[in-house]
Order: C-alpha cells, then sequence, then structure tokens
C-alpha cells in the first residue's frame, strides 16, 4: 500500500513541475500568469514566449503524462523490489490522473497551473496510443477548419471516450476517459464563452474576406 501511495505522489509532483512558468522566467524573465491568457499552459507559452519555447513546454508537458505512466511504475519497483505487478493495469490509471491533477493543481503555483491538454494526451499515448491518435485527427481537423486551439481540444476532449468506446476499452478505461472529457470541458468554460461571444484569440490569423 505504501507503494502505491508514494507512486502516486511521485505521478502528481512529476505533473507539477511548472513547465510554462519555469520557461517564461529563465527565458524571457517574466511570470507567464501575467501575460496572454494567464494560463500556464503550451498555447499560453506559444502566444507569450515565442514558438520554439511554445514547442517545447507542450513536449515537455506531454512527457510528464507519459512519464508518469511508464517510468514512475518502474522507478518505485527499483524502490520498492516487493511492489511486483501491482501498479500495473488500473494503478496506472491512478498514475495519469495523479500527474493532470498535478499539472492542473500545482503545489509549485499554489494549485493554480494549465488545463492539463498535454498532459492528458501525454497519458493516453502511454495507455493508448491508437487512441490518442484518433482524438489527434480530431485535434487537426478542426484546428484546420477553425483554427481555434481551444475548440480543437474540446472536440477532442469529447472524442476521448467515444473512441475508448469504439476500440473495446475495459470499463474502467472508458470511465477515465469520460472524467478527462469533463474536466477538459470545463477547463475550457472560459474559452467557450469567448467562442460564443465571437471573442476568443486565433494562434493562425484568419485573413478577412
Amino acid at each position: 500500500m505504501l507503494y502505491i501511495i508514494f507512486s502516486i505522489l511521485i505521478a502528481y509532483l512529476l505533473g507539477a513541475i511548472p513547465t510554462a512558468y519555469i520557461f517564461g522566467k529563465y527565458l524571457k524573465n517574466v511570470d507567464i500568469r501575467d501575460h496572454g491568457s494567464g494560463n500556464v499552459g503550451a498555447t499560453n507559452a506559444l502566444r507569450t514566449l515565442g514558438k520554439i519555447p511554445g514547442i517545447a513546454v507542450f513536449v515537455i508537458d506531454i512527457l510528464k503524462g507519459t512519464g508518469a505512466v511508464l517510468l514512475v511504475p518502474a522507478f518505485v519497483r527499483w524502490v520498492f523490489p516487493d511492489s511486483g505487478g501491482t501498479l500495473d493495469g488500473h494503478i496506472l490509471l491512478f498514475l495519469g490522473a495523479a500527474a493532470i491533477a498535478g499539472h492542473v493543481w500545482p503545489v509549485f503555483l499554489k494549485f493554480k497551473g494549465g488545463k492539463g491538454v498535454s498532459t492528458s494526451a501525454g497519458v493516453i499515448a502511454a495507455l493508448s496510443p491508437v487512441i490518442l491518435l484518433g482524438c489527434l485527427v480530431v485535434w487537426g481537423v478542426v484546428f484546420t477548419i477553425w483554427k481555434y486551439v481551444s475548440l480543437a481540444s474540446i472536440v477532442a476532449a469529447i472524442a476521448l471516450p467515444v473512441f475508448a468506446v469504439l476500440n473495446g476499452k475495459s470499463m474502467d478505461f472508458v470511465v477515465f476517459c469520460a472524467v478527462l472529457c469533463l474536466g477538459g470541458v470545463y477547463a475550457h468554460r472560459s474559452n467557450i464563452r469567448r467562442l460564443i461571444q465571437g471573442t476568443e484569440t486565433r494562434i493562425v490569423k484568419v485573413k478577412k474576406r
């Protein structure tokens, strides 16, 4: 039981690493929370810090989720050799959830972090690459048509549990994906209001005809 708690704590702390905040402070000497949307995530890092730092933040945030599922169990087995296979199955879902929670509510930033999209993608990449690929296709299609990162993320989140069902995943996994979907949509509630009002910011500017 101790190693399970330990693994969840490590996964949370991994997810809680405030990548965008760190890049802002050490590359531009700015607090990213005071710029753009104020969000500590890859999209705001892209807008505020530039293309290369934004992409770097995006990749690292993905790796936080993947690492929580793939690397944390290996590390815990090394620390607790008797843990055996007890860190498999549904425990991996808890580790993924802990990493996402860490990103959204990081202890290092008074529990105010990003929206968890990139870290969630990393978790799903480790648990089911096929489902992630499907969500990425949905994200890409929506973004290509409308040029809104937020809208693409929302639609991809909604597609997540649908793909889980279509791929015949276990009920635990489907419920996990459904929770991620609800959490993702809720995290974008302010974006949804701006989309409805027509004031949401696009990453790519669209020329007026």
